[in-house]
């Protein structure tokens, strides 16, 4: 455990930070698992719905770096391109 007043409290700081970012990592699996529920339901309405949410909140993930960016550009196309493969169907 710290032993000084500033390593208490930027133990405080990364505690809370932690919670920050695991909430919001949480909610880009979450986004990205949604879409791909819903286009293997068939359901195509939801999911293009769907997919402008997860590109929405994985750019924000990016945006703060809880994500790279050119992780958060991977998924974004790998989602939209099955997307609309179902769509073609």
């Amino acid at each position: 455990m710290a032993n000084h007043q500033s390593a208490e409290k930027r133990h405080r700081q990364s505690l809370k930070r932690r919670d920050r970012n695991r909430i919001a990592r949480s909610s880009v699996r979450t986004s990205v698992i949604r879409v791909k529920n819903a286009v293997e339901s068939g359901d195509l309405a939801l999911a293009r719905k769907l997919l402008l949410e997860a590109e929405k909140i994985l750019s924000s993930a990016a945006s703060k770096k809880l994500v790279h960016r050119r992780n958060a550009s991977r998924r974004i196309s790998r989602l939209a391109s099955s997307v609309s493969k179902a769509v073609k169907k």
